[in-house]
């Protein structure tokens, strides 16, 4: 008598080294960018409560983490800065001497090997907390444009070997680009946030950068969350511009967006697995509700599996240690 059903999908799962062998998506430490707070100050350590194990460091303290960064295999870091004081139009943000300038000289001289990439934001060094410059009580694009160039052009002098517009401002690729090219730094990438939503899960990262709007939302420059043709267009339109490198953001409440994106373009595609992702893990383990390892590989399993070819994960350095 033959079988039934004669299909088993189950003879594959049944022993660890096979279920192994046949494994579809695969994590490595290589897939992956750190994020880190940098300030000013000394002997600076300071664990943002929000988000358990990650902190605001000094250039001293972020030394000490730079050398963890490395021996874990991980490839590269993103870098926030928090500044010294803010002003209306973000000056820190491209100031020779400003927090981010002054990381990444003191990283590259002390782990060249190790991929630096700066974030391109003012929202962080405005004191009215928004991403470009207010006019008449809204956020002026064009304005906006020579600033973010500037903030870039200031970051590759410093050394900065990948620059990350986040500002979601029309045709900062092509300002950044444009900037970059005219002062021979024509071989340094973009990596550009195209389809950056106006999303609730970045709640622990503002408490992190101090970079919550003092008035208004971002709504009227970051992507509404139901449109997902809307990202593509902004991800068509990075790639027109220059972009090296498109961006997802948020990753796990927009896994169908990372997919879509790698589908429709062959441009590299980085998903960034936001604060409040990470922290809503961090508390279900605190609290018992989850196994934080698990729940953790599962979810950077699935935003790799949709197609993100690198993740940007405040998890980093634990994965890392997992699979090392």
């Amino acid at each position: 008598m033959s079988s039934f059903p004669s299909m088993r999908p189950r003879r594959l799962r049944g022993v660890p080294m096979l279920r192994e062998m046949v494994q579809e998506t695969r994590l490595s430490a290589r897939d992956f960018v750190y994020p880190l707070f940098v300030t000013h100050g000394r002997n600076v350590q300071q664990e943002i409560a929000p988000m358990p194990g990650i902190f605001q460091l000094s250039l001293d303290r972020l030394l000490l983490e730079i050398a963890t960064v490395v021996d874990l295999g991980i490839p590269a870091v993103l870098l926030f800065g928090i500044p010294r004081s803010k002003d209306a139009e973000g000056s820190e943000a491209y100031d020779a001497n400003g927090i981010i300038q002054e990381a990444v000289r003191v990283i590259k001289q002390a782990a060249p090997e190790l991929l630096v990439i700066t974030d391109i934001c003012l929202c962080d060094y405005t004191d009215h907390g928004h991403c470009g410059v207010i006019d008449d009580g809204a956020v002026d694009n064009d304005r906006s444009l020579d600033l973010l160039a500037r903030t870039a052009l200031c970051q590759a002098e410093a050394g900065s070997d990948m620059v990350a517009p986040s500002a979601m401002m029309d045709g900062q690729v092509a300002a950044i680009r444009s900037a970059l090219d005219g002062a021979s730094f024509t071989d340094t990438p973009i990596m550009s946030y195209s389809a950056k939503y106006a999303s609730a899960f970045y709640g622990p990262f503002r408490a992190a950068a101090g970079s919550t709007p003092g008035f208004g939302d971002r709504k009227g420059y970051q992507i509404d969350p139901p449109n997902g043709n809307e990202a593509l267009r902004e991800i068509e339109m990075d790639i027109a511009e220059g972009a090296d490198i498109v961006m997802v953001k948020p990753a796990l409440a927009y896994l169908d967006v990372i997919t879509r994106a790698k589908q429709a373009f062959t441009t590299p595609v980085a998903a960034y697995n936001v604060s409040g992702e990470y922290a809503m893990v961090k508390a279900a383990s605190q609290n018992e509700w989850l196994d934080g390892k698990r729940s953790t590989i599962e979810i950077l399993t699935a935003i790799k599996r949709a197609g993100a070819d690198l993740i940007i994960s405040y998890h980093s350095k634990d994965i890392a240690e997992w699979l090392s």
